[in-house]
């Protein structure tokens, strides 16, 4: 038995030997990285320097885009040099730093998207209202909660994890996360399986079941509105669902193979299902808004043509 605080690193085993191949891995990686960062920051600057997109909505947006950055950069850098390395091991500290990098990210997008989800909510259900009651402050307010729970509840993960008696220290996937390291805890923690079931309830059950409960009340007024309210709101909420649907997918994908034995999977398709919700929302989210929504699109243009003159 051995003290967490003896572990002085973590051995990620689901890397394998590609021989040349890695560095083809590596390009692509690399290509994605520096697309999600590319096209997320051009967004994130479309949105500050318009003023007549500093719209509760494009807020919103332009927190979500920092989210992925951060999701990213938590993950990309990390996964490059362990393709091109051909020992896969991460010094403990860097290993739970990745660990709160990834779950806050998680967190952060899950909150964002209800925060988001409850903008669409006020705007349709209460149009005439909307401006009363999405003001500057609650804005501020909104997306500093957003941020803040997730950063400060996770601080307590790392220290539960921190300071539990591991009997290993091989993590059976591509990058560190908390469950892996909670596996190779020596004996149960209650104390860490309540928080880590209240802090998932608080995050995204919670977000879940409050946008779940505004789309209801979406539905419901559309379905009596007239044609403009239900094309109003296909056009603006369309991109929020798909985004919804696509990280929930991502996330059960984690799920599934986190608390299950996927040992008959192939090892590839581990890793891309272990891959994918830390990747999705990075790629999927600036090609969704920046394509559908039109006034980032138009601005976006203008930029374009502004810096090619």
């Amino acid at each position: 038995m051995m003290n967490s605080t003896q572990v002085s690193y973590f051995t990620l085993a689901a890397y394998f030997d590609t021989g040349t191949f890695k560095y083809f891995y590596f390009m692509i990686v690399l290509s994605l990285y520096i697309f999600i960062v590319s096209i997320n920051i051009f967004l994130i600057v479309i949105i500050c320097m318009n003023r007549s997109l500093h719209e509760p909505m494009y807020l919103f947006l332009c927190s979500l885009f920092v989210n992925e950055l951060y999701g990213s950069t938590g993950l990309f850098p990390s996964l490059m040099v362990q393709i091109l390395s051909d020992i896969h091991t991460v010094p403990a500290s860097f290993c739970f730093l990745q660990i709160y990098c990834v779950h806050t990210y998680g967190a952060v997008e899950y909150l964002n998207l209800a925060i988001m989800s409850y903008d669409r909510y006020l705007a349709i259900c209460y149009p005439l209202q909307y401006n009363t009651r999405i003001t500057s402050n609650k804005i501020a307010m909104l997306i500093a909660v957003t941020w803040l729970y997730p950063l400060l509840a996770c601080i307590v993960t790392i220290y539960l994890n921190s300071h539990s008696q591991l009997c290993g220290n091989i993590i059976y996937k591509v990058y560190c996360d908390s469950h892996s390291v909670v596996k190779l805890a020596c004996s149960e923690s209650l104390v860490a399986n309540i928080y880590g079931l209240i802090a998932s309830f608080g995050t995204i059950f919670g977000a879940l079941i409050f946008i779940i409960f505004t789309y209801i009340k979406i539905f419901l007024v559309c379905f009596s509105g007239s044609k403009q309210t239900r094309q109003k709101a296909v056009s603006t909420c369309t991109p929020h669902l798909a985004s919804i649907i696509n990280f929930s997918v991502g996330a059960s994908f984690e799920l599934l193979q986190s608390r299950f034995n996927m040992t008959r999977v192939p090892n590839m398709l581990r890793i891309f299902l272990s891959l994918y919700w830390l990747t999705c929302q990075p790629l999927f989210n600036p090609v969704m808004y920046g394509l559908n929504l039109s006034k980032i699109r138009m601005t976006g243009k203008s930029l374009i043509s502004n810096v090619g003159y």
